[in-house]
């Protein structure tokens, strides 16, 4: 199983505070690699929310007793002191982020998103890689803690429900088919990075020419698709460089660069420093 989580280092009877606008804390993806099923049953819950986005494949939760399959693009929100369960399976394929947080702020970012404990537990919010940035740098803060990292972390969670929000409004379920086709490539290059992905034969599978499929997604996603492919990858390499001790080629490799010279060229491209450099720099 991958995954990579960032913590606060507080007690369990600091979880919930009321007293402070919002908190994060903790932050973490799962991903399942090998391990068939993985469960998670809390009978009382945590004394914080808990906000989970199904990036991609589906899960199984329980929700006010009922079982229910929740799709990639969906988020689902559980409250404080609340039952809670769910089930990933490997065949599924998903990836998981989620998020506890706390204040009293929360009760209301939430509700202008749509969710609510009296209400909306689970909002279709589309697969959409700014909110894997988005939670990817909440984890960074809670692992490398910098002044201001409560603050930054806070800030980049209010930025993720502000991002559902636009994005319900530009489209929710009547998105023209072109932008639904560009989510669905975001979604399938965030799952399928390692792999050797050719432009050409994606856009023959979506019907479009290779001209016209890289036109769209820059006009829909802001940039060409070889070049979002590369910072899919150049991001995950970052994640594990800061959260293993894997070698660099190995790293490499993972992320779909068997030339460890190669990766290493197009890593310092990106950051300005090789993949070594760039661990032995980290705090």
């Amino acid at each position: 199983m991958y995954t990579n989580t960032g913590y606060l280092d507080i007690s369990d009877a600091e979880l919930e505070d009321n007293s402070i606008p919002l908190r994060i804390n903790c932050c973490g993806v799962y991903r399942l690699l090998t391990r068939v099923s993985m469960t998670t049953i809390r009978a009382t819950g945590r004394p914080d929310y808990q906000l989970l986005y199904i990036a991609s494949g589906k899960a199984e939760f329980v929700l006010n007793g009922e079982a229910v399959t929740i799709p990639a693009g969906s988020m689902v929100l559980y409250g404080p002191g609340e039952y809670q369960q769910y089930t990933y399976l490997l065949e599924d394929r998903p990836e998981v982020f989620w998020v506890h947080f706390t204040g009293y702020e929360a009760a209301g970012l939430l509700s202008s998103t749509g969710l609510s404990l009296e209400g909306r537990r689970i909002l279709r919010t589309g697969c959409v890689s700014r909110y894997q940035e988005l939670f990817l740098s909440m984890i960074r803060e809670l692992q490398l803690p910098r002044p201001l990292s409560g603050d930054f972390s806070s800030l980049y969670f209010k930025q993720l429900l502000l991002t559902v929000q636009r994005q319900i409004a530009e489209g929710g379920k009547n998105k023209p088919q072109i932008q639904k086709d560009m989510e669905h490539a975001v979604q399938f290059f965030h799952e399928n990075f390692s792999a050797d992905i050719d432009i050409s034969n994606y856009a023959a599978s979506l019907h479009m020419s290779t001209c016209w499929f890289i036109r769209s997604f820059k006009q829909y996603v802001g940039v060409p698709p070889c070049k979002y492919l590369t910072s899919i990858r150049i991001n995950k390499a970052k994640e594990l460089l800061e959260s293993t001790d894997c070698p660099v080629s190995e790293i490499g490799s993972i992320i779909g660069y068997e030339n460890p010279l190669y990766f290493s060229r197009i890593f310092k491209k990106q950051t300005g420093l090789s993949p070594a450099a760039y661990r032995k720099v980290l705090p």
